[in-house]
């Protein structure tokens, strides 16, 4: 049974950093893709960032890139998303997610595995 547990999240201002992680268990990872996503009120889910566990390889959508960086930690089986330089845009509920390939993806229909969420709120 694969569990996907965040947390890191919280309430900071705009120009700040935080740090989500994801611990992962219930199976092997290394042939799959780990991905975060985030959910803001009354919009869709949106990709964030992923990561090949095997090999490292990172992906981001255009909105974080060079603020954000995705990272796993093989020995604790946690996937870590650090987030510089926040802005008031980037808050919403951040999801930890897995998916049994390792070809990178943007659709949340391919990711079978979830957590529960972390809050993430950023104010001017």
């Amino acid at each position: 049974q694969v569990q996907l547990v965040e947390s890191g999240g919280g309430l900071v201002q705009a120009g700040d950093s935080l740090r989500l992680s994801c611990a992962a268990s219930g199976r092997t990872f290394s042939r799959y893709i780990m991905g975060w996503f985030r959910q803001a009120p009354r919009k869709e889910r949106e990709f964030v960032a992923a990561i090949r566990w095997s090999g490292g390889n990172t992906y981001y959508a255009d909105s974080v890139k060079g603020r954000f960086t995705i990272s796993r930690d093989d020995a604790m089986n946690t996937v870590v998303l650090q987030m510089d330089t926040l802005k008031t845009e980037d808050t919403a509920v951040y999801y930890c997610a897995a998916a049994q390939t390792t070809v990178f993806s943007r659709s949340p229909n391919v990711y079978g595995y979830w957590g529960q969420g972390t809050q993430v709120t950023v104010s001017s």
